[in-house]
């Protein structure tokens, strides 16, 4: 699953504890770095990490890079790093052999790493490398949640507060149009009044 997002809003990132499913999380900043092949190495151990996650805990985990066309994307007038061409290079072999995930220098044939999804959000697949989006390696989802998904997510977001799916129907009827993390900011903010009314206060 892999879907290609209109807006860089964590959507995805936020769904993933209604269903149960723990996120190792990098982002487009890591996908670059001043050693050549730290980030390729990177991806390696998150993807093993998120396997072990799901053995260990029992839970279904995934591996996700958020903005990914943020740090993979070809755009005007910019060379194609040596890191560029790693990343590209260890996310198709990771499609391609997905149990097959060596981290150090030594290869072990019997190293056997669980096979884990790969989601990635961006706003301009077509700035990518094409053999990685091909259809067959990436399937490509446009997120256009409906209502009750969105009432379900800010349950999820807001569970801790002891509101009810009445609240939430009120709260997007109130900010109509809004994207998750706008809901989530809004969350954030009421705690920082709150704690600098008890400061001043206090």
């Amino acid at each position: 699953m892999h879907p290609d997002a209109p807006m860089p809003h964590p959507k995805v990132r936020l769904v993933c504890p209604g269903f149960r499913v723990e996120a190792v999380v990098m982002s487009a900043g890591e996908l670059e770095h001043e050693w050549a092949g730290t980030p390729g190495r990177l991806i390696r151990e998150r993807y093993k990490k998120a396997g072990e996650l799901s053995k260990v805990r029992g839970k279904f985990s995934v591996l996700m890079i958020n903005d990914i066309d943020a740090g993979l994307g070809h755009f005007d007038n910019t060379q194609t790093t040596v890191n560029n061409q790693i990343v590209v290079g260890t996310l198709m072999n990771l499609c391609d052999h997905p149990t097959s995930v060596s981290v150090g220098l030594d290869w072990k044939e019997n190293d056997v790493t669980r096979r884990i999804p790969i989601i990635v959000t961006g706003n301009d697949f077509s700035r990518m490398f094409a053999p990685l989006i091909r259809d067959g390696r990436m399937d490509k989802f446009y997120w256009q949640p409906s209502r009750e998904d969105l009432v379900n997510i800010l349950i999820t977001m807001y569970e801790d507060d002891g509101l009810t799916i009445g609240d939430m129907e009120a709260l997007l009827d109130r900010f109509p149009r809004q994207p998750l993390d706008f809901f989530g900011a809004l969350r954030a903010g009421i705690y920082d009044a709150q704690i600098r009314h008890w400061i001043e206060h206090e």
